[in-house]
C-alpha cells in the first residue's frame, strides 16, 4: 500500500513581493489614515518655514501636556518616569521627550526629522528699484532646480528683529486676499540664447529676485520712488524700516495650500514634505504615545539640514549632546559624563527622512528592486550617501532585524529603498551626525515624487504608515 505523503508544515513565505499598501490594510487602519493625513494638511498649511513647523508643533505639545524643560533646569526639580517635555532651541530645533522607566544610561529611543525646506531667502539688503519697480533680491537656500520657481505665485514669510529686540512676524501672500509675489521668465520668442543652456545653466542664482512692485510714491523728492512705496508699505504694516533687513530672516516659499491629489485623494500635494511629512508624524507618534515607554522616547525637529546640518540649530552641533547632558540632570540624582556617553551609546534612533519613489517617468535613474514604490509603505533605508556611501552611516544588519521585528509586530505596512542607482546621485541625512555616539541608527521615511520642487507628492498610506511606524518603535522594549 502506497502511503500519500504528509502536507508539511505551513511556513513563512520564502519570497517577499511588493504590493499596494491598500491591499494590505483593515478598514479601521484606512479610516485612521485618513484622520492621521487630515492633521497632517492641517499642519503643513501653516508651516512654511522651520520657525512656524516649531511654533506649530509647541502649540500642539502643550496642548497635550508637554511642559518647558527649561522650566524645570531653572529650578531642579527632576522628572519621573512618564514626565512630557519639550526643550527648544532658538525657536527653530525642538525636542519633545516622554521620560521612560529604564535609567536613561540605558538608552532612549530616538525618532529624528528636520522642519527645513529649500527655498528662496531674501539678502541682508534685498531691496532695489530698477526701471521702475522695486525687486528683492535672494539667495537660495538647499538643492533647488532654479527654473522651478519662475513665474508661480511665491508668498513672503519670516521675522525681522529689530534694534531693540522686538521680532516681528511677516507672512504675505498665503491669505486669499493678500497680494502675492513672483519671479519673472523669459518668453519664448526671446529665449534662443536661454534653450542652448543646461537646466542647471538656463538661470543663474542671481537671476532668481522677487518682483515686488511698481507703484511710485507721490512724495516728489524721493529718487527711487517705487522702492519707497515699497518701504511705506512695510513700514505701515510692520513698523519696520530699510535698516530692519539687516536683522530679518525672510523666506520666499510657494503660495499655494496643501491639497489633496489624485482621483481617488490618495495622495497629497504640498510644499516642504521633505522633511515636514516625517518631522510631523513622528511629532503625532509622541502626543499619541501612550503611559509610560519602556525607553526615554524622544523626537527632535531639526534645524539646518539641507545645507549640511550646520550652525547652532544643526545636528552637527552640540545642541542634542547637552539637551541629553540636562536631561540626564533631571532624571538622575547625581549626573556623570559617563553617564551621558552611555545613554548616547546605549540609544537607537530613526533618522526621519524622506526617500525618493520610483517614477515610470524617469526609470533610468533609479534601480526598481531596490526603489520605494508610491503607498507600498514606510520606506526603510539601510544606507544613504552618494555613489560608494559616502556620507552614510549605513544601519547594522542587527538593528534592522530589530526594525523588522518592531514593524512587523506593530502591523506596519514598509519597504526597503536606495536613493536611485548607485553612480547617479545619492543624498545623506542626520544619520551620520547621530551614529558619531555610537548608537543604532537607520533611515526611515516617506517616499516622495518631485523631492525638492515647490510642490512635492506624497502617498496618504505611506503618511500612515510613517506614523504607525514611529509609533512603534517609540513605545517598543527590545526583546
Amino acid at each position: 500500500m502506497i502511503k500519500t505523503a504528509k502536507k508539511p508544515a505551513k511556513t513563512a513565505s520564502l519570497a517577499s513581493s511588493a504590493k499596494n499598501g491598500y491591499e494590505r490594510i483593515s478598514p479601521a487602519d484606512l479610516k485612521h489614515c485618513e484622520e492621521v493625513n487630515k492633521s497632517y494638511l492641517a499642519y503643513i498649511a501653516k508651516s512654511k518655514t522651520e520657525r512656524e513647523a516649531h511654533d506649530e508643533a509647541v502649540l500642539l505639545l502643550e496642548a497635550a501636556g508637554f511642559q518647558d524643560m527649561r522650566q524645570y533646569e531653572k529650578t531642579g526639580q527632576k522628572l519621573s518616569p512618564g514626565a512630557k517635555v519639550y526643550r527648544s532651541s532658538e525657536g527653530k530645533t525642538l525636542m519633545a521627550i516622554v521620560v521612560g522607566k529604564r535609567p536613561l544610561e540605558q538608552g532612549m529611543h530616538i525618532v529624528g526629522g528636520h522642519t527645513d525646506a529649500p527655498r528662496i531667502d531674501l539678502k541682508p539688503n534685498p531691496l532695489y528699484e530698477n526701471t521702475g519697480m522695486a525687486l528683492l533680491d535672494t539667495h537660495y537656500y538647499g538643492g533647488i532646480k532654479k527654473y522651478q520657481w519662475l513665474t508661480i505665485p511665491l508668498a513672503l514669510h519670516g521675522v525681522f528683529v529689530k534694534a531693540d529686540g522686538k521680532k516681528v512676524n511677516v507672512n504675505i501672500g498665503e491669505d486669499p486676499a493678500d497680494p502675492v509675489l513672483c519671479i519673472t521668465d523669459l518668453l519664448p520668442h526671446l529665449a534662443a540664447d536661454q534653450y542652448k543652456k543646461s537646466l542647471g545653466e538656463a538661470i543663474p542664482g542671481e537671476g532668481l529676485d522677487v518682483v515686488a512692485g511698481s507703484i511710485p510714491t507721490a512724495e516728489k523728492d524721493k529718487k527711487e520712488k517705487v522702492k519707497h512705496n515699497i518701504l511705506a508699505l512695510l513700514h505701515k504694516k510692520y513698523g519696520v524700516t530699510e535698516a530692519d533687513f539687516q536683522s530679518a530672516e525672510l523666506e520666499i516659499v510657494p503660495a499655494a495650500a496643501p491639497r489633496e491629489a489624485g482621483l481617488d485623494r490618495s495622495m497629497i500635494l504640498a510644499y516642504g514634505h521633505d522633511d515636514r511629512v516625517c518631522a510631523y508624524t513622528g511629532l503625532k507618534a509622541i502626543l499619541d504615545l501612550k503611559g509610560v515607554p519602556e525607553y526615554t522616547s524622544c523626537v527632535l525637529l531639526c534645524d539646518k539640514e539641507e545645507i549640511g546640518s550646520v550652525g547652532a540649530t544643526g545636528m552637527a552641533s552640540n545642541l542634542f549632546e547637552n539637551a541629553s547632558a540636562e536631561l540626564l540632570n533631571l532624571t538622575t540624582p547625581a549626573y556623570s559624563e559617563l553617564a551621558l556617553k552611555r545613554a548616547l551609546h546605549n540609544s537607537w534612533m530613526i533618522s526621519a527622512d524622506v526617500n525618493a519613489l520610483f517614477d515610470p517617468m524617469y526609470p533610468s535613474v533609479s534601480e526598481k528592486r531596490n526603489s520605494a514604490l508610491l503607498n507600498h509603505g514606510v520606506c526603510v533605508t539601510k544606507y544613504g550617501g552618494s555613489r560608494g556611501k559616502s556620507g552614510s552611516s549605513d544601519a547594522s544588519a542587527e538593528f534592522m532585524a530589530h526594525i523588522r521585528r518592531i514593524f512587523d509586530r506593530g502591523g506596519v505596512v514598509w519597504q526597503t529603498g536606495e536613493l536611485g542607482k548607485v553612480d547617479q546621485g545619492g543624498g545623506g541625512t542626520i544619520a551620520q551626525f547621530m551614529a558619531r555616539y555610537g548608537m543604532q541608527v537607520v533611515d526611515c521615511g516617506v517616499g516622495l515624487f518631485s523631492m525638492h520642487a515647490p510642490m512635492e507628492l506624497a502617498g496618504k498610506l505611506d503618511i500612515y504608515m510613517a506614523y504607525k511606524g514611529y509609533l512603534a518603535f517609540l513605545k517598543d522594549g527590545r526583546k
